[in-house]
């Protein structure tokens, strides 16, 4: 088995911090396994950092996973090895919440004159001209109506 290229060694503060988090239940699981990972691989335990695989046994953790968190601790600290990732490729969204507010109101009103009910054009066509939308398509609005549970009839 190859050495290990990323050594966790967790100051007395930090150690502190890594048990809070790993027995507190006010954050998420993800968050308490990553802090028992890096308990358990701290070399300033007094058995020494266990190796990758008793880890897993121990944590219910693949070992990609002990391995990534042992990295972004050496790598970034320990507020990254704890939380999540930020994602960056993240598309915005086309229709924030007033825009949502808008077009439910507008479903739940009557359809204009010469219409029985409302259509996905017909909405798409209603938040264009009254909202400060730029754009949206009749697929945004027809994944946003499922989203409320709403349907235009």
């Amino acid at each position: 088995m190859p050495a290990k290229k990323h050594h966790v060694t967790l100051t007395d503060e930090q150690h502190q911090k890594v048990e809070i988090v790993a027995r507190s239940y006010k954050h998420s699981e993800r968050e308490r396994k990553r802090a028992r990972i890096l308990l358990l691989a701290d070399t300033n335990r007094a058995d020494g950092a266990l190796l990758d695989e008793a880890i897993c046994q121990q944590t219910k953790a693949c070992l990609l996973t002990v391995q990534r968190v042992r990295k972004r601790f050496a790598e970034s600290g320990l507020e990254a090895a704890l939380s999540h990732k930020e994602q960056h490729h993240r598309k915005t969204r086309v229709l924030d919440g007033e825009a949502e507010a808008f077009l439910i109101a507008t479903v739940c009103s009557a359809p204009p004159d010469g219409h029985k009910r409302w259509s996905l054009s017909l909405l798409q066509a209603r938040l264009l001209v009254l909202e400060s939308v730029d754009s949206v398509s009749r697929e945004t609005v027809r994944q946003t109506m499922k989203k409320m549970n709403l349907s235009p009839g």
